[in-house]
C-alpha cells in the first residue's frame, strides 16, 4: 500500500483533505492508498444530513469550529488536532467489501498494539463497548473511498456542544454521557499520537507517493469549487408537504421529505446518517414520482432490493417509513 504524502506539512481545513481523497482516487493509479490527517476543531456531516438537524451552528460559529460536508453517508462527527483522520482509497466496484476490509485492517492494527478492539455491525470500532472510531465511504467509477476517525484524545466539551443529533444519539445527556460512550485511545496505549501515526504507516504501507505542488493546486481548486461552496455545505431545504422520520436498525436515522399533491407523490428527498450503496436519487426515489401514496402503490413502485441503494435497508422498512404515521 502507498502512503500519499504532501510536499509540505501543515494543517489544512477538512475541505482540503476531502478534495485530496478525490484527487488521489482519480489520479493515483496504485491499487491501495492511505493517508492520515489532523485538523483544527471542525464538525463534518454526511451527504444526506441537514445541518440544522445535526449541528449547533451558533456554538460552532462563536467558538471557531469549522463546518463541512463530505460526500459519504453516515453521521456527523467532531474532529480536532487530537484526533487522527484516515483516508483509504482502493480500486474496484464493491464498496461494501472495501469498507469491511478497512474496518478489519484498523481493528487488527489496534489489536496488534494490545487493544481489544472490535468492529460493530455498521460502521464503528469499539473498545470495551465504547466507540473509538467511526467510518464512512463512497464510490466513484472504479474507485472506493473510505474515511474514518480515530479518537486518540479530544475536547469532550466541544464535541458535545457542537453536535446536536436526535435525542437517542451521542450528545443527548452531556459530557458525562458522551464520555461513557466514547473511548479515547490514549487511555489504552502508552505512546504519543505521533508515534501512533508512525506505527500505522510503518505497518500498513510499503511505499510513498509524494504529491507535487501542481497536484496541491488542483486539490485546492476542487476544494474551492466543491467542498467550500455554500450550496454544497448547507444545501437547500426542498419543497415538501409531509415529513416522516424513523430509526431503522442497521440502517440509521432516515427522514423522508415528501411533496404530495392530493394523494400523489411529486418528489421524495431523504436525509439521515444512512450509507449509500447505489443511485438513491435517480434509481430509488425517482421511481416514486407520480405514485399514489398508499402502501400497495409504493410497494409496487419500489425495487425489491432496496439494499442495493441504501446499506441494509429492507423494502418493507422503507415502505413503513414512507407510508407510516411518522414520529
Amino acid at each position: 500500500m502507498l502512503y500519499v504524502a504532501l510536499p509540505e506539512e501543515k494543517i489544512r481545513k477538512v475541505s482540503f483533505y476531502l478534495a485530496m481523497e478525490e484527487f488521489v482516487a482519480r489520479n493515483v493509479t496504485a491499487d491501495d492508498c492511505l493517508f492520515y490527517w489532523q485538523v483544527e476543531p471542525s464538525v463534518v456531516f454526511g451527504r444526506n444530513q441537514l445541518v440544522s438537524n445535526e449541528v449547533n451552528v451558533d456554538y460552532c460559529r462563536s467558538h471557531g469550529i469549522g463546518m463541512f460536508r463530505r460526500k459519504s453517508g453516515g453521521g456527523c462527527v467532531y474532529a480536532d488536532n487530537d484526533n487522527v483522520m484516515f483516508s483509504f482509497i482502493t480500486g474496484g466496484d464493491n464498496v461494501g467489501l472495501t469498507f469491511n476490509r478497512y474496518m478489519q485492517m484498523m481493528v487488527l492494527m489496534l489489536r496488534r498494539m494490545g487493544v481489544e478492539a472490535t468492529a460493530d455491525g455498521r460502521n464503528d470500532i469499539l473498545i470495551e463497548g465504547r466507540k473509538v472510531s467511526g467510518t464512512a465511504f463512497y464510490h466513484i467509477p472504479g474507485r472506493n473511498i473510505v474515511h474514518g476517525t480515530m479518537l486518540f484524545d479530544t475536547d469532550m466539551d466541544n464535541m458535545t456542544r457542537s453536535i446536536t443529533p436526535p435525542g437517542e444519539k451521542l450528545a443527548s445527556n452531556g459530557v458525562d454521557s458522551v464520555r461513557r460512550r466514547v473511548a479515547l485511545l490514549k487511555d489504552y496505549i502508552d505512546v504519543s499520537i505521533d508515534d501512533f501515526k508512525a506505527d500505522i504507516r510503518r505497518t500498513l504501507c510499503d511505499g510513498e507517493h509524494v504529491l507535487t505542488q501542481a497536484d496541491v493546486e488542483e486539490i485546492e481548486r476542487i476544494e474551492r469549487e466543491v467542498y467550500l461552496s455554500p450550496d454544497f455545505i448547507y444545501g437547500n431545504n426542498p419543497r415538501h408537504t409531509l415529513t416522516r422520520r424513523r430509526r431503522i436498525d442497521g440502517v440509521g436515522e432516515l427522514e423522508a421529505l415528501i411533496d404530495v399533491k392530493g394523494t400523489v407523490i411529486k418528489s421524495v428527498t431523504l436525509n439521515g446518517d444512512f450509507f449509500v450503496t447505489g443511485d438513491v436519487d435517480g434509481g430509488l426515489l425517482a421511481c416514486l414520482n407520480n405514485v399514489v401514496l398508499t402502501r400497495e402503490a409504493v410497494a409496487l413502485a419500489l425495487p425489491d432490493h432496496t439494499e442495493d441503494y441504501i446499506m441494509n435497508l429492507r423494502k418493507e422498512d422503507f415502505v413503513d417509513l414512507l407510508c407510516g404515521d411518522g414520529d
